[in-house]
């Protein structure tokens, strides 16, 4: 297990990172509607590594259980990885990431009340939101992939 954890997250990261790198060429509300489609893409490696397991490591076989977790493990290390990602993005590559964006948000929506955040609270945000979509991820694939 613990190999497929790890080739199938190191995967998932390097397609975050490179999707990342990649949406720094867009414009705020482009790059944020990107920013979910990356998340998806680097954790479709979850069914993969699920798949992976069951069919090269298992025998066939992966019980729900065995699934979950194998997809959580990998869901939490690509989250560490995005996370890390979006901290230095916000910390040292676009300090002014937060006041840009509220600027942005002002405009749209002059009455709106925005609490800036700090890029270590951003990177905890972003694990959460990884960790929850790798959840999410992992029921569904665990269901379709699952073998006894």
């Amino acid at each position: 297990m613990k190999t497929s954890v790890i080739k199938f997250s190191v995967y998932g990261m390097l397609v975050g990172f490179t999707a990342f790198l990649a949406g720094l060429t867009f414009d705020i509300t482009t790059n944020e509607i990107f920013g979910y489609a990356t998340i998806v893409a680097s954790l479709v490696f979850v069914f993969f590594g699920i798949r992976h397991f069951r069919d090269t490591k298992n025998n066939g076989k992966v019980s729900f259980k065995q699934g979950i977790i194998l997809g959580l493990m990998i869901s939490v290390v690509t989250a560490i990885g995005i996370a890390i990602a979006d901290y230095i993005y916000t910390a040292f590559v676009n300090p002014d990431f937060f006041t840009e964006y509220a600027e942005k948000i002002k405009a749209e929506n002059p009455t709106a009340e925005i609490q800036e955040f700090t890029s270590a609270q951003a990177a905890v945000f972003m694990f959460v939101i990884v960790f929850i979509i790798g959840l999410i991820i992992s029921l569904i694939s665990s269901l379709i992939l699952q073998r006894r």
